[in-house]
């Protein structure tokens, strides 16, 4: 299927805004990475568990499916390919659990050394092309919503000597090519600032943004063509909290800016102090106010998708990181629907009517049985 993202795009404001506020509430539809069911060894430590086949796997996520885990994501060949592809049809059938995204692995294998798509060496090059079309084909024929690329393995870690502009274009003439291939399926890019690369080729969102409206640029295949012509992206952006936050971004502004353009086409959640290397840590547990403003700005613009867990839950069972996280998601989308909009757009739109209104409203949103507080302060919107 294709999906429909041009509404993120609508413009609201005063009533508008405050009506669509009040109406519009968060469909928590949640995903996860079947990669993380059972961690692995990492540079400085063997695995802590046994590792778990993709049936064993696939078996957990079945179990989640009343805790509110609706779509499972994977990875090609390694996760998922043509042997086991009807493991993942069997759970939606028996749970509805659905195959969000096919996701062609450009990270691992040791002939992306230098890089995927983006590869001076022509042979891995290539190959990295031919596996982002034999994956695009796969998330066609098995009905996906989009195919999600992190481009984990281009990138530098020596910024003398790099042509970056040869980079960039070998990677977006390389995805261009394999879009035009299997034409009429959205691509998410997922940018990251660094690992496992020193430097990764999209470090943040703006990169990503520009990335994808240069890749759109070059699309020539008919199918591509029409959609394009019809307002509708091709490219569009799998922001990640913990990747936005390595970055020192501010989660609600680099989801805003990804919306603005309709290219929000799924969002990856966890936690992560600011800074810091990847840690993939439980939904909420660290900085639960940049999650409570992220999902308050998906439901200003009206954001419709999947919201993806992707955690790395070293020294807690799988099963529980997943409800906790869940739980956590659920409790926060809930707190947007105790928000007073008239206030936030008060706020909004005249702050010299409503010096530290907002803050004082905050106050009680994430402290709702706290005693002896002061009166809070009125709102006035002329």
């Amino acid at each position: 299927m294709f999906v429909d993202l041009r509404n993120q795009a609508t413009v609201r404001t005063g009533e508008a805004l405050v009506n669509h506020l009040k109406q519009f509430k968060l469909e928590l539809k949640i995903s996860a990475g079947v990669w993380f069911f059972a961690p692995g060894q990492i540079r400085f430590h063997e695995a802590y568990m046994n590792p778990y086949t993709i049936e064993e796997r696939l078996d957990i996520a079945a179990e989640l499916a009343e805790y509110g885990l609706c779509g499972i994501e994977a990875h090609y060949p390694n996760e998922i390919n043509e042997d086991n592809a009807h493991l993942y049809q069997q759970l939606e059938k028996d749970t509805g659990i659905r195959l969000l995204t096919v996701i062609p692995n450009l990270f691992w294998d040791a002939q992306f050394e230098f890089g995927s798509l983006s590869s001076p060496v022509p042979e891995a090059r290539r190959a990295a092309i031919d596996r982002v079309i034999k994956t695009l084909e796969m998330n066609k024929a098995l009905d996906t919503d989009f195919m999600v690329v992190w481009p984990g393995g281009d990138g530098y870690e020596l910024n003398f000597g790099t042509d970056f502009y040869q980079m960039w274009n070998l990677f977006e003439s390389g995805l261009a090519e394999a879009l035009d291939a299997c034409p009429g399926v959205r691509v998410a890019i997922e940018p990251k600032p660094y690992e496992p690369r020193g430097n990764n080729i999209y470090r943040n969102t703006t990169d990503g943004v520009l990335m994808a409206q240069d890749v759109d640029a070059r699309l020539q295949a008919p199918e591509n063509r029409r959609l394009l012509d019809e307002g509708h992206t091709i490219v569009g952006l799998n922001p990640e909290l913990g990747h936005v936050l390595m970055g020192f971004e501010d989660f609600p502004y680099a989801l805003s800016r990804i919306l603005r353009q309709g290219r929000l086409a799924h969002t990856h959640w966890n936690s992560q102090p600011l800074g810091n290397y990847d840690q993939d840590l439980q939904v909420g547990i660290v900085s639960p106010e940049q999650i409570f403003a992220g999902m308050y700005a998906l439901k200003t613009y009206g954001y419709q998708g999947y919201m993806g867990i992707d955690i790395f839950p070293e020294r807690i069972p799988i099963r529980q990181a997943i409800i906790n996280s869940v739980d956590r998601m659920k409790a926060i989308a809930e707190m947007t629907e105790q928000v007073d909009h008239d206030l936030v757009v008060a706020c909004m739109e005249r702050p010299d009517l409503n010096r530290g209104v907002i803050e004082a409203h905050l106050t009680r949103l994430f402290h709702p049985a706290a005693t002896g507080l002061s009166a809070m302060p009125t709102y006035r919107r002329s």
